[in-house]
Order: C-alpha cells, then structure tokens, then sequence
C-alpha cells in the first residue's frame, strides 16, 4: 500500500477493538485498586502504594524484552500475533486482582493481590507491545497514522468509560464489598477477552493490506534494548514527557473514589467524576485529529497540557468552588487526556520510522520501551497519591467500617487531586518542548 493511501474503516475498527481489553486492564486497576486495598481489605496506604509500584519495577525491563521477541516474531513468522495470543490470558489475572480469598486483610491480601498484579502485567505486555508496535510495522504516512490512532482512541475512550462506570456500580457504588468486586473482576474480565480476540483479528487484516518488509533483528534482549531505544534523542524526550503523562492521569483516576467520598461526602460521585472525565474525551478525539493535521501533533499536544494544569488548579480549591466547577473542571482534563492518548501514540510510530531504513525490526523494542513508561506511570500515579495519603495521616479500613480521617488528611486528598497534577503536567511540558521531529514531518 502507498503512503498516501488510506486504510479501511473496518479494518481499524478492528484494530481499535482490541484497546477495550486493554482500556478495562488500565482504567479499573487505576480507579479502583488503591480504594479496594485501603478500604476494603484495610491494607495500609503505605504498603498499597508499594503492592501497586513494586510490581511494575520489572516492567522497565519486561516490556523492552518483550517487544525484542516481538520483532524477533516478526522476522521469523512475518507477523507479532503468536504473543498477543498468548497476552489473552490477561482477563484470568484481571478476575484474580479482586477474588481475594476472604480469609485475607491487610498484609496477607495485599500479597494476593501483589501476585496477580505481577501476573496480569506480564500478560499485559504480551498483548500491548506487540499490539502497538503494528501503526509502526504499516507501510502508512503521518497523517494516517494519526487518522489510526484516532480510532483507536475512540474505541479506547469508550471502554475506559464503559469499564469506569461499570465497574464501581458492580462492585457496590455507595457501598461497596468483596463479593462485588468479585463479580466485577468475573463480568468485565469475560468482556477483555472478547474483545481482545477481535483485537488480534484487526492487527491480522491491517498488517494484510499494508505490509512493511522487516526480516532481521538488531540486537540483544534486556537492559541493551533499552538503552539501544533511549540512545534515541528524539524517543527519549518524547517517552520522558509520556511517562510524566501517564504518571499524573493515573494519579487522578486513582484519586477520583477518596475525593468523591472524602471532600464531595458522596462515594457515589465516583461515577460521576469518572463519566465527567471520560465523556468529553470521546468527543474531543475527532477534533484533536483535526487539530493535529492542521497545526501539528506536538503543539496541538503542549496546548491540551496547558489545559490539564488549569483543571487541576481548579480542583485544588475542592468544594469551595461548588460541585458544578468542578465537574467542569474535571472535564477539562478529559477534553485534554484524549489528546495525551492520541497524540504521542501517533508520534511514537513517526520516531520509530525516522529512525532508520530499518526501523520497523527495532519497532518492537521501541514500543517495549514506550509501554514500560505507560506501565511505570500506572504505578507511580498511585503510589505518588499514596504517599499524599501517608502525610496526611490517611487510616484505612475494612469494608463496612466507618472511620472519621483527620483534617490534615482530607487537605492531602485535596491536594493530592489538584496541586500534584499540575506540577507533574508542568514537567511533562517542559520535556515535551525538547522533542523537534514533528516540525520536520508535517
């Protein structure tokens, strides 16, 4: 297929199906798993926080492992699925997070859910880094893969939302328990794998119709792949500023149920918070394609950057400023998160082709790189929020048992939500303004 030429609907539709498994895997972990840890199975904030980074340690070198095998793949078979098929067992990890035997608190269920996590991360990086190596693998041009990744962020946008409301509905809402969670895990983990099979199927028709010739592999797997990928100027600073991304989006989905429960005074609010973030997400996608193809994808990037610090700065002041500001406010940063999604994921696949004749064979460990920075901002969000909550004093609790927190902890949930962001979006901006390819490309 030429560079010029465009890709069939229904061959992306495909494709992007395979982010609603992926979207569950990121969106309710990120949402739920903290809350489930410190208030349902009454694990202190401290040792959550580090049930939810130690595992992801590994994946700074996991997932450049990972995509080495990936491109190995490539060059032996032609095609990266033989992984992704194996990832598919990701929903089996993903029922385990919340089928905590109910022998289990505090320490002993944190250990439980610290194996599963560990499990579920490796399964992820099967299917992801195979997975978003492929706009990279297409014989496609700029604009397109911008056009790709716009449907990808739909499709992911829809199940972030679907999966962000569901899941605290189906675990309990206002009140949630251990059975539910259970029988959350169950429901939305039969869903990924549904649609993670569909997935597979889109990567199989695209890869089809706009092949990439790629037969040999550079390289050693491990810490070389790694440092072989940020031996790339451009790569670096543009994985840099999406690790500080991921890093502040995960920090606010995790503190979304505290901030509904302990400044709103309505757990039931998490529904809503979560809608208000995503929904305007959906919408805005299009528009930020339309964006990017006329001023360019880095600055339409550094303006919905701009956009999330002022969000936050608004839900720094709480319920001073009244309910309605800040569901505004909120969705603000969902207007801005699509951006964050869709952007660097269509930049990413530019480095990775400007980087040699042979870039598609390094495709894999590029995108190994680039995921492992997704995965460690996954973890850091959390655990940056749970040491918000350590400071100010946050005590945790069973399921059922009402505890009164003190002022000082309820400032840090506050805080945690609004002044934290902004500063690491901050940093995200300034790393952001060192990448130079894309003034060169459009």
């Amino acid at each position: 297929m030429d560079e010029a030429a465009r890709l069939p609907r229904g061959g992306m539709l495909a494709f992007a199906s395979g982010s609603l498994g992926m979207g569950t895997w990121v969106t309710v972990p990120g949402l739920l798993l903290l809350y489930f840890l410190t208030d349902v199975l009454a694990v202190s904030p401290l040792v959550a926080g580090f049930v939810l980074l130690l595992p992801k340690i590994a994946d700074v070198l996991l997932h450049p492992w990972v995509g080495h095998l990936s491109d190995a793949d490539l060059a032996r078979r032609g095609h990266r699925r033989r992984l992704m098929m194996l990832g598919c067992g990701l929903p089996l990890a993903f029922a385990a997070l919340f089928l905590v035997p109910g022998g289990l608190l505090g320490n002993s269920a944190a250990a439980w859910v610290a194996v599963a996590f560990i499990a579920g991360n490796l399964l992820f990086a099967a299917y992801q880094v195979p997975y978003l190596s492929t706009p990279a693998d297409l014989s496609i041009g700029y604009h397109e893969r911008t056009r790709l990744m716009g449907f990808r962020m739909v499709v992911l946008t829809v199940g972030i939302l679907l999966s962000g409301v569901l899941a605290p509905m189906i675990a309990g809402k206002g009140d949630p328990t251990r059975s539910g969670y259970a029988l959350m895990g169950l429901v939305l983990g039969a869903s990924m794998l549904v649609t993670m099979l569909i997935g597979i199927g889109g990567v199989r028709r695209l890869t089809a119709l706009a092949p990439s010739p790629a037969t040999t592999v550079h390289g050693k797997a491990g810490l070389r792949t790694l440092l072989v990928a940020l031996r790339d100027p451009q790569f670096r600073w543009l994985v840099g500023s999406y690790l500080a991304m991921s890093t502040t989006s995960h920090l606010v989905l995790a503190a979304v149920p505290y901030y509904a429960e302990y400044e709103l005074g309505r757990p039931g609010l998490t529904t809503v918070l979560v809608a208000a973030f995503v929904a305007p997400a959906l919408l805005a996608t299009p528009v930020w394609v339309v964006v990017a193809r006329r001023i360019g994808k880095q600055p339409g990037l550094l303006i919905a950057q701009g956009a999330f610090v002022a969000g936050s700065v608004v839900l720094a002041f709480g319920s001073a400023v009244g309910l309605p500001a800040l569901i505004g406010a909120v969705a603000v940063l969902g207007i801005a998160f699509a951006a964050m999604q869709l952007l660097p994921f269509s930049m990413m696949p530019d480095v990775i082709r400007a980087s040699g004749a042979d870039g598609t064979t390094r495709a894999g460990t590029y995108t190994g790189v680039w995921t492992a920075a997704e995965a460690t901002g996954g973890a850091l969000g959390p655990y940056v929020y749970a040491a918000c909550l350590t400071i100010g004093g946050f005590v945790a609790s069973s399921a059922g048992t009402d505890v009164v927190q003190s002022e000082t902890a309820h400032t840090m949930i506050r805080l945690g939500f609004g002044v934290v962001p902004a500063v690491l979006m901050v940093v995200a901006m300034l790393l952001q303004r060192r990448y130079t390819l894309d003034r060169t490309l459009r």
